[in-house]
């Protein structure tokens, strides 16, 4: 049965994309402020901590907002207005939406500081959002794409990003590692990324799109560590192994994942 409720879910995910890409917008630097990688003092600059991924690393927004306001689109088609599945993904994706334009915002306004408990919380409405697509199935492969497809990507990419973010405030803050070198620091916090892709991984029985999109943003943090400005033999060495077994485990897991009846093998995007 359709009620009020489910309108006023359907628009908030509207509006809530809109203001998504209004942020993206801003964050790109085309509004007149600064980009991302120059504002805050560039303290979120590629060759500003070991833990940063290279520039090309970031185009993965594109794929992840395109699918977001596709969904946003598809959302307010009629047949999913009442759907179970979408009653239950809409507020959260929403949030995740609003929570991903505020960060950019406190970037914009130097509030560098405010952008972990942001992104945090944006990584655990993420995380919920990922659990309930766990706990339940797409109806067809445009909902697979568009819903189970881009939440991955987003989920995947912004536990890279929490884990360079959180550095960032670290060194910017002046932290000066309690006695232990950066390369030490630096190989810790990306093994506790992989450690987080692998248990993704398990959680979701090999699901593509969460370790392409952490494993892309470990790439970039290799590679920005073996030919940028900042150098680092160790870390670059440490986000390979992490990519190499993120990988490994999900095809593994995704092998011995049942096959389930009437399943497209895209389902588990």
């Amino acid at each position: 049965m359709i009620t009020s409720k489910d309108l006023a879910r359907q628009i908030v995910v509207l509006l809530s994309a809109i203001l998504g890409l209004v942020g993206a917008f801003i964050g790109s630097g085309a509004a007149g402020g600064n980009a991302v990688e120059t504002a805050s003092g560039g303290a979120l600059a590629a060759d500003a901590t070991p833990i940063a991924p290279g520039g090309p690393a970031f185009s993965i927004w594109t794929p992840i907002y395109a699918g977001l306001v596709l969904y946003a689109i598809w959302q307010l088609l009629p047949k999913q207005k009442s759907d179970p599945r979408q009653r239950r993904l809409g507020y959260p994706i929403a949030a995740s939406l609003l929570l991903n334009a505020a960060w950019i915002l406190c970037v914009q306004y130097d509030l560098l500081w405010l952008t972990v408990p942001v992104i945090v919380v944006l990584l655990a409405v993420l995380v919920w959002t990922f659990l309930i697509i766990l706990g339940s199935r797409p109806r067809t492969l445009v909902e697979t794409v568009l819903v189970d497809g881009t939440v991955g990507l987003y989920l995947g990419w912004v536990c890279v990003a929490t884990a360079a973010n959180i550095t960032a405030v670290l060194v910017d803050a002046g932290f000066d590692g309690l006695g232990l070198a950066a390369d030490v620091w630096s190989v810790v916090i990306i093994a506790v990324a992989g450690l987080v892709g692998v248990l993704i991984a398990v959680a979701g029985q090999g699901r593509l799109t969460p370790t392409i999109a952490l494993c892309w943003g470990l790439s970039w943090v290799a590679v920005a560590r073996l030919t940028g400005d900042l150098l680092s033999t160790p870390t670059a060495a440490a986000a390979i192994v992490a990519v190499v077994v993120v990988v490994a485990v999900t095809v593994v897991l995704r092998i011995r994942a049942p096959r389930r009846q009437n399943t497209s093998v895209l389902v588990n995007a």
